[in-house]
């Protein structure tokens, strides 16, 4: 009778464990377009997809494009290099891929187009902006504001820099380092940025065009 007692505990308790866990909701699966709070534009969107290969992704938390903006507005006028920030965005996908977009101020020593050849290495250059540049794990993207929303910009245009990052799972690998790959990447990025220009009231929205027009071109100590 005692194993009889026994087994029938062990039944009910595994029953209700998965009442329980019936109970729990999963996150709610997105789509592209409601990531880094909807600025992405249809091409970007396809962008995303591509190279995080899902039509589908975690939901994200909402908020980010007013932070952002904030954070630029008060580091411009603080004294010094300003601290990092959490990101504008991370997209989620179920595999464990992930893509991050932040924004921060940048420095001249921040730029890639010094004199070296970075395409030896798998970065290319791009004329977008003041310049961009991606490989097959970041894309970079900097550009010069002039707002009155941001101090002393009239006189020197706030340099903002946006970067996009690939994290790959421990497991996993990076996307090709392709000419689809980098330009996926400046596309996601050329529209958060284009967001946040313009929520800044940056003059002729820093220089970018509605649509980006990813033509590449050669380095400066590039032959």
């Amino acid at each position: 009778m005692r194993r009889v007692s026994l087994s029938a505990a062990a039944v009910a308790l595994g029953l209700l464990l998965t009442a329980c866990g019936s109970d729990e909701k999963e996150q709610p699966r997105v789509t592209a377009a409601q990531q880094c709070d909807g600025t992405l534009s249809p091409a970007a969107a396809k962008a995303l997809e591509s190279v995080l290969r899902a039509e589908k992704f975690l939901e994200a938390d909402s908020g980010g494009l007013k932070r952002t903006v904030d954070q630029l507005i008060e580091d411009q006028a603080r004294e010094g290099r300003p601290p990092g920030h959490p990101a504008m965005c991370e997209v989620t996908t179920d595999q464990g891929l992930e893509m991050r977009v932040e924004f921060r101020l940048y420095e001249r020593d921040d730029l890639y187009d010094d004199g070296r050849d970075w395409t030896t290495s798998g970065r290319h250059l791009y004329a977008l902006g003041r310049e961009a540049s991606s490989d097959n794990e970041t894309a970079r993207l900097f550009v010069g504001c002039t707002s009155p929303r941001l101090k002393g910009s009239s006189e020197r245009p706030a340099p903002i820099q946006g970067l996009l990052r690939f994290d790959k799972p421990l497991k996993g690998a990076l996307p090709d380092n392709t000419p689809a790959t980098r330009e996926a990447y400046l596309t996601v990025l050329h529209s958060v940025t284009l967001a946040v220009v313009k929520e800044l009231g940056c003059e002729n929205n820093a220089g970018l065009p509605e649509r980006p027009v990813l033509t590449e071109k050669k380095w400066r100590g590039e032959r």
